[in-house]
């Protein structure tokens, strides 16, 4: 494992160099003690360099995310982003939506930081995993987590049931945390930004015991930004610490404990003209009032045990809570602007509560068979979520001008009279064997049994509903055949399902949505594993979609969408000194069928058809300018478009530039300034309704950081 460090060379040579020193050492040493002065004589040596699952620069040379051990990137029969911690330091990526803003086959549409909503394939993220276990994700509820406590983001793009059982077909993340190491290591960052934005960063790491059997790890993080938006503002902070212990020489226990909260002043976007044109108001414009709030905070807790066996497998059992509260009551409009800019106005207050176990156990076996090496899995899992959620809204007299706006609204008083308890579980069994038949070709073959159960409570009047799943079966298969050392062709047929609490004519849950995705592509690691790329073709289907019945009140399962595009992606070490990562995706979604005139309508009308993600920095070679490093990027999507009634709301096609300049004045301290959005560009990250959700994207900011490592 390598150390998390904001300042590290960043040339691979010097890697290399070091793996070459030390192997050499100890026949140097034994050379000269047997030479007679003036002669050496070096026995032979061989220097083997290969690229660390953690990645160095913008490579990662495997994943997790693609089963329950690492996997070569050019192994996993699926399309695959892997983020490496020095990328997310580069661009400045703090929360999961800076990370997906920037990531091939992701799309953000943009709130409070930290409460925006992440698509993939057209479908929106519901839940992540850390280290393989899962959490819900709701961006109401600004839950997405800090990304200063992981080494690495795994990104898989299509269905991945077999060990996630329910969830939306788009795709999921894995975020690998920051683990306790044996050698001494500290590392931080001061930063400073546009609109009085502070963020600080610090991460300790060592052993606490001589012989290094128990080690430990602290990090910490703390931000205060106001916005380019009036009023709004946003501070958070995170804690995490956890301990290792070395039980045998094969055995780790693993502990931990991260604890984080949010304040907020929330703003719930701009509204439009009735028709759907989007406002020319200043990009400071704050529709709502001065008492807005939003707090949240968070503890989670792990336990991981985990023996590692002959050949690189291993048996791990692992078990993860989390206790999350969020309370909110803030204001917004309420209608679309009139001719002369008015809007009306409306309030909504909520609290939350919610309590969630996620446990996996899992045997992974490599063997030998016809020489060659196979590997099977198998495990269960279990999960369960305690949801309590009381709401209300009320309006508010009078209006305000959108040229003009006041934020001195009347609070009004709010009963949360809406009170509802959702508990979900869910536990199945898994399997998944690769097979390799003879040396270029491996088949992929799994299975998932999974049992789910729901309980919805109305906490008001006691009246109770249920969703109970029995024995759903979720089915894997892949296909990978290494065309040379670089390069594999991989096809795939993945499933998922998501259960649906709408009810059918016998008043009964209908059947829950299945997703389903056919998907084919080549892969290649080059440079040995320094450069990954990808280029994939897909075919998703999602169908048992509830559709309601003209005249009736009840629904029947009989919507189906479909998503096909393309993805491409090349990440890693172009040249000695320059690193890139640049990704394109072409996204079509449409509606099979549904609701009356839905079919052939275009599904997901926010996701753009072509998204465009580059991002490169070069630290200069010559001995002049050593230290000294450039780097920059762009992020560029075609238009899309919401439907509001009748009223339809589009962006056109749009430009984001970024640049980064930066010096390492010394091995430990590094300092750099970003600027964002370099040419001020103008536009809607984010377009909803009449009355709301309709964001600006951030104007040119800049962001200046020092970064110290020891």
């Amino acid at each position: 494992m390598t150390v998390s460090s904001p300042v590290r060379p960043r040339l691979r040579c010097a890697t290399l160099a070091a793996a070459v020193a030390a192997t050499l050492a100890a026949p140097l040493a034994q050379a000269q003690a047997q030479s007679q002065p003036g002669d050496i004589t070096l026995p032979a040596v061989t220097v083997t360099a290969t690229s660390p699952v953690a990645g160095e620069g913008y490579s990662a040379g495997a994943a997790s995310i693609g089963g329950k051990g690492e996997v070569s990137l050019k192994e996993i029969p699926q399309s695959v982003s892997v983020v490496t911690r020095e990328r997310m330091d580069d661009q400045n990526m703090v929360r999961l939506e800076d990370l997906a803003r920037r990531t091939t086959g992701m799309l953000v549409l943009a709130n409070d930081q930290g409460r925006s909503s992440i698509y993939m394939r057209g479908f929106e993220l519901d839940s992540y995993l850390i280290d393989g276990l899962p959490s819900p994700l709701s961006s109401i509820y600004g839950t997405q987590p800090d990304l200063w406590l992981f080494d690495r983001v795994e990104v898989l793009r299509g269905p991945a049931g077999l060990y996630n059982g329910t969830g939306e077909p788009g795709g999921t993340v894995n975020l690998a945390r920051k683990r306790a190491l044996k050698s001494f290591a500290a590392s931080g960052s001061l930063a400073y930004g546009s609109w009085d934005a502070q963020r600080y960063e610090a991460d300790v790491t060592g052993a606490l015991t001589e012989d290094g059997k128990v080690r430990g790890r602290v990090v910490a993080a703390y931000q205060s930004k106001n916005s380019w938006i009036d009023v709004n503002d946003n501070q958070n902070q995170v804690g995490y610490g956890t301990l290792e212990f070395d039980l045998a020489p094969r055995t780790t226990l693993s502990l931990g404990a991260t604890n984080a909260s949010s304040d907020v002043k929330p703003f719930n976007g701009l509204p439009t003209t009735a028709s759907g044109q989007l406002l020319g108001v200043d990009r400071s414009t704050f529709i709502g009032a001065n008492w807005n709030r939003f707090e949240n905070a968070s503890s989670e807790g792990f336990v991981e045990l985990m023996h590692g066996l002959d050949g690189g497998g291993h048996v791990k059992a692992a078990v993860r809570m989390v206790n999350r509260s969020v309370d909110f009551k803030y204001a917004y409009s309420a209608s679309a602007a009139d001719a002369a800019g008015n809007v009306t106005r409306t309030a909504i207050a909520r609290q939350y509560d919610e309590e969630s176990l996620a446990a996996d156990t899992h045997l992974n076996l490599p063997f030998t068979l016809w020489n060659l090496p196979q590997n099977l899995i198998v495990g269960a899992d279990y999960r369960e979520y305690d949801q309590t959620t009381l709401q209300g809204s009320a309006n508010i007299a009078g209006t305000t001008n959108v040229n003009n706006p006041s934020y001195a609204w009347p609070e009004p008083n709010i009963t949360l009279n809406s009170r509802t308890n959702v508990a979900p579980e869910q536990y199945g069994v898994y399997a998944n064997v690769r097979i390799k038949p003879w040396q270029p070709l491996t088949l992929i073959g799994g299975a998932r049994v999974s049992w789910y159960d729901a309980t919805t409570t109305n906490l008001v009047n006691n009246s109770v509903s249920k969703v109970q799943i029995d024995s759903k079966i979720t089915p894997f298969a892949g296909v990978v055949y290494d065309i040379s050392k670089s390069w594999s062709a991989y096809a795939s047929f993945t499933e998922i399902f998501q259960p649906q609490t709408t009810l059918g004519a016998d008043g009964q849950p209908i059947d829950p949505r299945e997703g389903r995705s056919y998907e084919a592509g080549v892969k290649g690691q080059h440079f040995n594993g320094l450069l990954n790329s990808q280029f994939g073709l897909y075919r998703l289907r999602d169908k048992n979609r509830a559709v309601g019945v003209p005249g009736t009140t009840y629904s029947i399962a009989n919507g189906e969408v479909e998503v096909q595009g393309i993805e491409a992606e090349i990440s890693g070490m172009l040249a000695t000194g320059w690193e890139a990562s640049a990704g394109y995706t072409f996204t079509d979604t449409e509606f099979v069928s549904g609701s009356a005139g839905q079919a052939g309508q275009v599904f997901s009308t926010v996701t753009p058809r072509h998204n465009f993600n580059l991002w490169t920095r070069y630290d200069f070679q010559q001995e002049v300018m050593r230290g000294a490093y450039l780097g920059g990027g762009l992020r560029a999507m075609s238009s899309f478009y919401s439907m509001s009634g009748t009223a339809r709301i589009e962006q056109d096609a749009y430009t984001v530039v970024d640049a980064l300049l930066g010096y390492r004045i010394t091995r430990n301290v590094d300092l750099s300034l970003t600027v964002n959005n370099l040419f001020d560009k103008k536009y809607y990250q984010r377009v909803g309704g009449t009355s709301v959700f309709n964001f600006y994207g951030e104007p040119r900011s800049y962001w200046l950081k020092t970064t110290l490592a020891f």
